[in-house]
């Protein structure tokens, strides 16, 4: 643990000087709880109290295991910004196992429970960028409600782009999005819908003019009682970058899927800008990777850490507490051990 206590030195402690409980120490009890299944303040001080045992081993605990009001008071008062940072620190040497042409997700996600009544469900998010074949956040922001754009360029702002692949949902596509992620050196694949209109009238108008030979990828899947067939095609997006005054793009990506399900069938076609001009194939597989953020990420958060059920509301609380799930999530997938990742959780307590 002695690399997470060095890496939370550097999280400013906005206490008095005369608290009474080390920040680090505090942070890694709480982090270690979360882990371990903890999903409120009061069950970190409780998780910290049955294990006060352990945690002595490695920890001073000079005035025992803080209570859930300590836990509750700096949650609520330390900057989410440096405390995920410190994790990122942590975890470099896995981020640092990046790739040319990685795709990074980036997507966001509220915090259902963390709400007053009367508040939309939507109030309090975190958007994420997510490293898909490494299955690892990168960098997390907090988003109150109507700051996702603003959310979604600060975390890109978090990362290394140089040679990596961006992928985002149609919030995104916009002329602000693209320019920084071309300016950090990446490229980006982004759903294109209404919000660009005039871009994605366009884009329809080229894959009408579109060879009828013109390259394309067929995938097919079966299974949980569903079938889907995807057709993947990509054309050029010659001169639209400066008519549209939108940096970067070089091409349009479009995907036809049917669905057959319980005997009905559906159909959906999609849109996206591009960055590059690559094969079909490769482009049917950055969309499809990007769906890691939702199957492997948030999917994960709601099932194996409760998070649309936790009722943190105050103040940083709810992004803080947020941070612990998600890097507690990055460090169980270090555990190549067999055995579900609710199965790994259990056996970490």
């Amino acid at each position: 643990m002695d690399i997470f206590l060095s890496a939370f030195d550097d999280v400013p402690d906005p206490r008095a000087e005369n608290a009474r409980h080390d920040l680090g120490e505090l942070l890694v009890i709480a982090f270690v709880s979360v882990l371990c299944g903890a999903t409120s303040c009061a069950e970190m001080a409780a998780f910290g109290r049955a294990k006060e045992r352990v945690f002595n081993g490695f920890l001073k605990l000079k005035h025992a295991i803080p209570s859930h009001d300590t836990f509750s008071a700096v949650f609520r008062m330390i900057d989410p910004k440096a405390l995920d940072a410190a994790f990122g620190r942590v975890l470099a040497d896995v981020a640092a196992l990046l790739r040319e042409g990685d795709v990074i997700a980036i997507d966001c996600k509220a915090l259902r429970g963390a709400r007053d009544r009367g508040e939309s469900a939507r109030t309090r998010m975190m958007v994420s960028a997510y490293a898909a074949r490494l299955r690892l956040t990168l960098a997390t922001v907090a988003a109150d409600q109507g700051r996702e754009l603003d959310a979604g360029l600060e975390v890109l702002g978090l990362i290394a782009l140089k040679g990596k692949v961006v992928t985002a949902d149609a919030l995104h596509c916009n002329r602000r999005t693209v320019a920084a992620i071309m300016d950090g050196g990446g490229d980006y694949c982004l759903a294109l819908k209404a919000n660009q209109d005039s871009l994605l009238s366009d884009a329809r108008s080229c894959f009408g003019k579109a060879e009828t030979d013109h390259p394309a990828v067929r995938q097919q899947d079966t299974g949980h009682g569903r079938k889907e067939t995807r057709s993947g095609l990509v054309v050029s997006a010659k001169g639209l970058a400066e008519h549209h005054e939108f940096p970067g793009l070089k091409a349009f990506g479009r995907i036809e899927a049917h669905r057959e399900t319980s005997g009905k069938a559906q159909t959906e076609t999609r849109y996206f800008a591009l960055s590059w001009v690559r094969e079909p194939a490769a482009f049917m597989a950055a969309v499809r990777a990007h769906w890691g953020i939702e199957n492997a990420l948030h999917w994960q958060l709601d099932v194996s850490f409760r998070e649309d059920a936790a009722r943190n509301r105050k103040d940083n609380g709810p992004a803080n507490i947020a941070i612990l799930r998600r890097r507690a999530l990055d460090l169980a997938r270090r555990d190549i051990s067999k055995g579900s990742l609710s199965i790994k959780l259990k056996r970490a307590g």
